[in-house]
């Protein structure tokens, strides 16, 4: 076998306090946050003179898990478009199994989340919507229905 698991998705961002809040109140775990610098790390990422701070979160069931990055140095680069839509290439969401879609958009709306489009129910399998959350990071959701 090639691989073992997927152990995380990096997303990069300019808050990190907020970016946390959004992903816990979604019910995420924060594991961690600190400071990593060093040649170790540069030699990793091809950057040099890094400094930035972390922090992981993982989900409910303890398989998912997502790493935040804060970068100090060098300094992050902003996106064009900001709000990018979704057929633009790369990564655009991540997708998240939840019990009652409907209590998780009001609660993520409490950190300025906004629905992408409308929340849909496709046959009577699931309702799904794309909600961007902070600094314009999208997330699935998906009630599994029946």
């Amino acid at each position: 076998m090639a691989i073992q698991r997927m152990d995380n998705v990096l997303i990069v961002v300019d808050d990190l306090e907020a970016v946390v809040a959004f992903f816990v109140e979604l019910g995420m775990e924060l594991e961690g946050k600190g400071p990593i610098e060093g040649r170790w790390v540069e030699r990793v990422i091809g950057l040099d003179d890094v400094r930035q701070d972390v922090a992981m979160l993982k989900t409910p069931d303890g398989h998912g898990r997502i790493e935040l990055a804060k970068f100090h140095k060098p300094k992050a680069i902003d996106p064009e478009p900001k709000d990018a839509p979704t057929n633009t290439l790369g990564i655009r969401r991540i997708m998240f199994a939840v019990d009652d879609i409907e209590d998780v958009i009001a609660r993520l709306r409490t950190h300025g989340a906004e629905l992408v489009g409308e929340l849909e129910q496709y046959e009577n399998i699931y309702r799904l919507c794309y909600v961007r959350g902070p600094e314009g990071i999208v997330v699935g959701l998906a009630e599994q229905l029946g």
